[in-house]
C-alpha cells in the first residue's frame, strides 16, 4: 500500500523486485524475441544490436530519489516506488545509421501499445549548450492482441523501456556517462565536451551521407548504358570521357556484372579486388577492364574447359577469371596478380595455344 514513508517504501520495492526478478528476465528475453522478429519480418535494415537488461535494484531506488521523491513528499502524495520506475526493463536497439530511428520507431508504435515517448535527439539538438548522448526512447507494452494471446498473457501487466540509437549515438553514450563533472565546471571544460559530442555528431551525419553518396554512385554506374565497344575519344564525348575513368569499385561491378551475370559480387571483395588491381596499375581505366574482358575472356574459357577435363574438381570464380583476362592484356604489369605456380601453368598453356593458332 502506498505511504510517504521513504524507508519502509524502499523495503517494499526490494521485496518485490527480489521476489519477480526471475520473472523480469523473462520478459525482457521475450521482448527481444518479439522486437527482433518484427525487424526481421518488417525488413528494416541496418539494425546491428538488440539487447537488453534489468535494472539493478538499488540503482531504481536511488533513480527514485533522485527524480520523484522529493515533489511527491511536498505534495504529500503517497507513492509506491514500482510504479515510477519505467525503466526496470530496457531493450537497446542499435542500428548503423541516424535515418533508420524513425523507421524502427514506426515498426514497434505500429506493433505495440504505446505509453510515453522520450525524444533525446531533438532535445539535446534544441539546446545551444546542452550536450549528452542522443536516441530514441519509447515506454511501450504488449497491445491488446498479444496481451490476450495465452503465450504472452503473464507478460501483459509488465511494459518496457526501448531505447533506439545509431552506432555512434551508443559509442557516444557509453562515453557520456564516463564524463563525471558536465553540469558545475570551467567553461572551457565545458565547452571541450561540447566539442567532443558535435565531434561524434558530425561523425553520425558523414557516416550516413557516405552511404549516401555510394547509393548515388552505384546508380549512376547501374543506369549507365554499358558500352560495348569504348570509341577511345570518338562519338558522343560524354561517353568517352565515362569510359576514360579510372577502374574504381562501382565502375568494376558494373563492368563485371555485365559479362557474369549470374554472378552476385560482394562489395568488400570486389572492393579488396579492385584495390590490388590499382597496386600494379594506377591508372587502369575502366575501359581497359571492358577491352580486356572482351578481348580475352574466350581465349581463357578455352584453358578453363581443358583444365576442368583434366581436373574435374577445379573451380574457377569470376575473379580467376579476370585476374587470367588481365594477364593476357598486360602480362607484364598483371604477371604479379596470381601465384608463381599459377602463372607458369597457364604461361606455359597459353605459348602452346599461340603456336596451335599461328
Amino acid at each position: 500500500m502506498a505511504s510517504l514513508d521513504f524507508e519502509q517504501e524502499k523495503d517494499n520495492f526490494r521485496n518485490f523486485y527480489d521476489s519477480n526478478r526471475k520473472y523480469f528476465v523473462q520478459t525482457k528475453n521475450i521482448y527481444i524475441r518479439i522486437i527482433s522478429s518484427l525487424i526481421t519480418r518488417c525488413n528494416v535494415s541496418a539494425v546491428t544490436k538488440i539487447d537488453g537488461r534489468v535494472k539493478d535494484r538499488e540503482e531504481c531506488i536511488k533513480k527514485f530519489h533522485r527524480k520523484y521523491q522529493n515533489s511527491l513528499e511536498i505534495d504529500e502524495q503517497p507513492y509506491e516506488i514500482k510504479n515510477f520506475i519505467s525503466d526496470l526493463i530496457g531493450i537497446r536497439i542499435v542500428c548503423l545509421y541516424e535515418d533508420r530511428i524513425g523507421a524502427l520507431s514506426e515498426v514497434l508504435q505500429q506493433h505495440f501499445r504505446i505509453l510515453g515517448v522520450t525524444d533525446k535527439i531533438s532535445s539535446v539538438e534544441s539546446t545551444e549548450d546542452s550536450f549528452g548522448y542522443k536516441g530514441l526512447h519509447l515506454d511501450l507494452a504488449l497491445n491488446e492482441e498479444m496481451a490476450s494471446s495465452p503465450k504472452y498473457l503473464q507478460y501483459a501487466d509488465l511494459s518496457v523501456e526501448v531505447q533506439i540509437r545509431s552506432l555512434i549515438q551508443d559509442a557516444w553514450s557509453v562515453l557520456d556517462h564516463k564524463i563525471k563533472y558536465k553540469k558545475s565546471i570551467p567553461l572551457d571544460l565545458k565547452r571541450r565536451i561540447n566539442i567532443l559530442s558535435a565531434l561524434f555528431e558530425l561523425a553520425d551525419r558523414e557516416f550516413t551521407e557516405i552511404r549516401n553518396a555510394t547509393k548515388v554512385l552505384m546508380q549512376q554506374e547501374v543506369f549507365d548504358p554499358m558500352n560495348e565497344s569504348p570509341d577511345n575519344g570518338q562519338g558522343n564525348p560524354g561517353k568517352a570521357a565515362l569510359d576514360t575513368k579510372t577502374v574504381n569499385a562501382f565502375n568494376f561491378m558494373r563492368t563485371a556484372g555485365h559479362f557474369f551475370r549470374d554472378f552476385e559480387f560482394e562489395d568488400f571483395k570486389v572492393d579488396n579486388f579492385v584495390h590490388n588491381i590499382l597496386k600494379l596499375d594506377s591508372d587502369f581505366q575502366k575501359s581497359d577492364l571492358h577491352k580486356c574482358l572482351t578481348e580475352n575472356l574466350k581465349i581463357f574459357k578455352e584453358y578453363r574447359d581443358i583444365s576442368i577435363v583434366e581436373n574435374p574438381h577445379i573451380t574457377f570464380s569470376p575473379y580467376t577469371l579476370i585476374r587470367h583476362c588481365l594477364y593476357l592484356y598486360d602480362p607484364e604489369t598483371f604477371g604479379r596478380i596470381f601465384s608463381m605456380r599459377t602463372r607458369e601453368r597457364f604461361a606455359g598453356w597459353l605459348k602452346e595455344f599461340q603456336e596451335r593458332s599461328a
